[in-house]
C-alpha cells in the first residue's frame, strides 16, 4: 500500500471513483444492448464492466481494505442516479430526449437498482477475497480469484433482480442464457486483459497521484 499525503489521497479519491461511475454508468448502457456471438445471446455491458474490477483491485492496492469501502460507498449513489438518467434520455441507445425524465420509467430504474445491488454485494466481494489473497506468494492469485469470485456474484444478482419476470420479454425469457453468457466473456475479458491492463493503470494512477505534472 502506497504511502500518500492528504493531498494525493484526495486525488486517487476523486479519479478512482470518477473511473467506478463512468465504467457503471456506461456498463448499465451497454447492458440494454444484446447481441449473438455464436450463437448465444449476450450484451455489450459484458465487455466494460470486467474494468471495475481493475478499478477495485486498484483501489484496495493504493488505499487498503477499509479505505476502498469508502470509496465504493460514495461512487454507488451518484451510479445510481446518473444510470437511471442515462437509461431514461437514450433508452435502447436511441435519444428520448429531456422530456422523456417526466415520466418513471420502472424498467431502467430496475435495471439501475439491480446494478446498484449488484455492484455493492459484488465489490465488497471482490474486496474481501483480494485483501485475504494479496500476500500470497504469487501475486496474480488475489486479482485473478477475487475478479472471478466478484464477477459471478455480480453477474447473478445484476440478471436475476434486472430481468427475472421483465416487462422486456425477451430479457425475461432469455437472461438466464445471457447471464451465463455474459459472464464467460467477462473472465475472457478480465483475466486476458487484467494482467497487462492492471500493470498499466497501476503505473498510470502512481504517476498521477504521487508524481502529477505541474
Amino acid at each position: 500500500m502506497l504511502t500518500l499525503t492528504p493531498a494525493q489521497i484526495k486525488r486517487a479519491l476523486l479519479l478512482l471513483v470518477s473511473f467506478h461511475i463512468l465504467i457503471i454508468c456506461a456498463s448499465n448502457y451497454l447492458v440494454q444492448l444484446p447481441f449473438q456471438i455464436f450463437g448465444f445471446h449476450t450484451t455489450w455491458g459484458a465487455f466494460s464492466f470486467p474494468f471495475v474490477y481493475l478499478a477495485t483491485d486498484l483501489t484496495v492496492r493504493i488505499f487498503g481494505q477499509s479505505a476502498a469501502r469508502r470509496i465504493i460507498f460514495r461512487a454507488m449513489i451518484p451510479a445510481l442516479v446518473i444510470s437511471y438518467l442515462m437509461g431514461v434520455m437514450f433508452h435502447q441507445a436511441a435519444f428520448q430526449g429531456v422530456a422523456a425524465l417526466a415520466e418513471f420509467n420502472s424498467f431502467v430504474f430496475r435495471i439501475a437498482f439491480a446494478s446498484f445491488a449488484a455492484y455493492l454485494i459484488g465489490q465488497l466481494m471482490d474486496i474481501t477475497v483480494f485483501s485475504k489473497l494479496r500476500n500470497t506468494q504469487s501475486w496474480w492469485v488475489a486479482p485473478a480469484a477475487s475478479t472471478v469470485i466478484g464477477n459471478l456474484v455480480d453477474t447473478l444478482v445484476f440478471f436475476s433482480l434486472a430481468f427475472y419476470a421483465s416487462t422486456d420479454s425477451f430479457m425475461a425469457q432469455h437472461w438466464p442464457e445471457i447471464a451465463s453468457v455474459d459472464y464467460g466473456f467477462k473472465l475472457i475479458v478480465s483475466l486476458c486483459l487484467f494482467l497487462p491492463a492492471y500493470g498499466v493503470l497501476l503505473k498510470i494512477l502512481e504517476q498521477k497521484i504521487v508524481n502529477p505534472a505541474p
